[in-house]
């Protein structure tokens, strides 16, 4: 058999692990947009230079002891994981627009809610799809264990939030959705 035909060993699974809500994937227009522009970047700008750069190294002779050559296919093998994943996560999109929400009064997908906890810290988060989550910028999963105490709550409620370290309370002071 010759090597075309085996499967290069490296410790990496074939497939990232994808999140649990895989049924539909619930992204706010934004989010989907960041989804679409990391493929193309991916797929239009990084990959083509990445072929190019084995291309060359494959034609400097022994592959075997060729830097170049073994970083650029791992590199490829991890862009093409990558791309399939991003490839199932815009096919299984479901886009909901916040601004588009008819009961405003309650907390749902797309939703910036400003709650205080129990030590009275006012936090301001937006309820967003798995793959936009980034809590640096105020943006947390709507799966995550704080959207799912806040979801259907209204202004003035106070929420429990079952933690490692026990149960908190929330109080919603505003929601909004932009």
């Amino acid at each position: 058999m010759t090597k075309a035909f085996t499967k290069d060993t490296d410790d990496e699974p074939d497939e990232p692990e994808l999140p649990a809500s895989l049924g539909k994937n619930y992204v706010t227009p934004f989010g989907l947009a960041e989804l679409q522009e990391e493929m193309k970047l991916l797929r239009y700008g990084e990959r083509p230079k990445v072929v190019e750069i084995v291309s060359w190294a494959a034609g400097n002779g022994d592959r075997s002891e060729n830097g170049d050559y073994i970083y650029g296919k791992k590199r490829l093998r991890e862009i093409d994981r990558r791309l399939r994943y991003l490839i199932k996560r815009i096919e299984s999109a479901v886009v909901v627009d916040p601004a588009l929400q008819q009961n405003l009064t309650q907390i749902f997908f797309g939703a910036t809610v400003t709650y205080a906890d129990s030590q009275g810290t006012e936090l301001t988060v937006k309820l967003v799809g798995v793959d936009e989550a980034d809590l640096s910028k105020g943006k947390i999963s709507f799966d995550s264990p704080v959207a799912r105490s806040l979801l259907k709550a209204e202004v003035g409620d106070v929420v429990k939030l079952r933690t490692p370290s026990g149960e908190s309370s929330l109080e919603i002071l505003s929601i909004k959705y932009e």
